[in-house]
């Protein structure tokens, strides 16, 4: 017997349960929200090769049939724009050779956050316990671990798994030297319903892609429109292929989830010109805030600002954990956000918590068959873990610095953003130089790399 607890059921927890429920061990995930519908889940992820390769390893071949028609439409092009809407550097599958074009487990997807849970929870649910804040654990003598919970309730298992997020309680407990650093960057978010008159405002390739908005100051907006395969009613659009339809008609998940067509924004600058108190500001109060940082971008962009969603929009402080030495192994171990934070830069948080999830499952399910004991099990989780974790969190941290030059005023913090927009333009007018840029950008984001060795 194998009892695994999990405390969090986000992207990497759930993929986790999923993994270990299939193959009959006894898993349980608690989780803090009241209910599945909670948390603010409605944003865009991308799911790389890494994290395909993860979800088709843990979920059952119909259910990750269905994870693959939720996705919303691939986005085509990498765009890389003025705060004018003047386009500084564009590349699409176009400028690959054949023999260099990634297959299609390679390709990436993206889904919307509150799909991509409803997803994970879907089959699971009898395992998953809504309204479960943790407070601490117990390690035992022999072996086993309590967690505890604030409605004083307990659960024990043999070990104990960290997937609640970048705040962890469990690191804090496990961990404590094991910090989170601001990055001097905070970020805004918000959704724009796609309509016939949001999709007019901005060009073809962005619409068809995801694009970095680069302004005054630093100040930088990703943009990425989300379009689903089902309509405003959550009914299959016609057109989209008989087996999607029939997935996502099946699917009990839609139920739960209100993702519908639209325009992704995420507003960054460096924390130096925005006013404090920021982190308490929500909804029309902080869209009014981007709006008075854009007064001079484009129209366009700024109509978009203004058409969103108040609900969904609120600051993100950016944090990024530092890399520490592996730790003495115990019952109790980490995954995802709860050990390697990384900021955004890279677009692989959530890949690199589903790769956990896919190697601690191999490694518990070796410990579950006697052919591992358990502690060597989630030893060898953790040294191959902290490898590839550590490297993503340095690359994904020298994306996004709040401190660099790029954020200065002045002579040489606007010197160095000519430099890059040239450094830009210069490029996209070399086709060598853009098929080395896609090429790597995919080799980053997951693409030939495996855990099985």
């Amino acid at each position: 017997m194998l009892d695994v607890l999990i405390i969090g059921a986000g992207t990497g927890g759930l993929c986790l349960a999923q993994g270990l429920k299939q193959a009959g061990v006894n898993v349980a995930v608690y989780e803090r929200d009241r209910t599945r519908r909670d948390g603010l889940q409605g944003y865009r992820v991308g799911i790389d090769a890494d994290g395909k390769r993860a979800l088709k390893a843990n979920l059952s071949p119909e259910l990750y049939d269905t994870f693959l028609a939720t996705c919303a439409q691939r986005p085509r092009y990498g765009n890389q724009l003025t705060h004018k809407l003047n386009f500084l550097f564009s590349a699409g599958p176009e400028v690959l050779k054949d023999e260099d074009r990634p297959s299609e487990e390679e390709l990436d997807e993206s889904v919307s956050r509150m799909t991509l849970r409803q997803v994970l929870l879907t089959g699971v649910e009898d395992v998953v316990h809504f309204d479960k804040e943790f407070s601490h654990y117990e390690q035992h003598a022999g072996g086993k671990v309590t967690a505890h919970f604030t409605d004083g309730t307990t659960a024990t298992g043999d070990v104990l798994v960290a997937a609640d997020g970048a705040h962890s309680k469990v690191r804090a407990q496990y961990l404590p030297h094991a910090k989170l650093v601001d990055t001097g960057l905070i970020g805004i978010t918000g959704k724009t319903p796609l309509t016939p008159q949001t999709a007019a405002l901005l060009p073809q390739r962005m619409i068809e892609g995801v694009s970095m908005v680069h302004g005054p100051k630093g100040f930088m907006c990703v943009i990425h429109v989300m379009r689903f395969k089902w309509d405003a009613d959550g009914r299959p659009r016609t057109g989209i292929g008989a087996a999607d339809a029939e997935a996502i008609a099946a699917w009990p998940g839609m139920l739960y989830d209100n993702s519908r067509d639209y325009i992704m924004w995420g507003f960054a600058a460096s924390e130096r010109w925005l006013p404090q108190g920021i982190s308490g500001m929500r909804g029309a109060d902080i869209q009014r805030l981007v709006l008075e940082m854009t007064q001079d971008w484009h129209p366009s962009l700024r109509t978009i600002f203004s058409l969103g969603d108040p609900g969904s929009s609120f600051p993100l402080t950016i944090r990024t954990s530092e890399p520490i030495p592996q730790w003495q192994t115990s019952n109790v171990t980490l995954i995802g956000d709860a050990i390697h934070t990384m900021t955004p830069g890279r677009g692989v948080g959530a890949n690199t918590a589903l790769r956990d999830a896919r190697l601690l499952t191999r490694n518990l399910l070796k410990a579950y068959r006697g052919e591992l004991p358990l502690l060597q099990a989630v030893h060898d989780y953790e040294t191959t873990m902290t490898a590839y974790a550590w490297d993503a969190v340095i690359k994904s941290r020298a994306q996004m610095d709040g401190h660099s030059i790029l954020h200065k005023d002045g002579l040489a913090g606007g010197l160095a953003r000519a430099g890059m927009r040239t450094a830009m333009r210069a490029m996209d007018h070399l086709p060598p130089v853009k098929r080395r840029i896609v090429a790597a950008e995919s080799t980053f984001r997951g693409t030939g790399r495996d855990d099985e060795a």
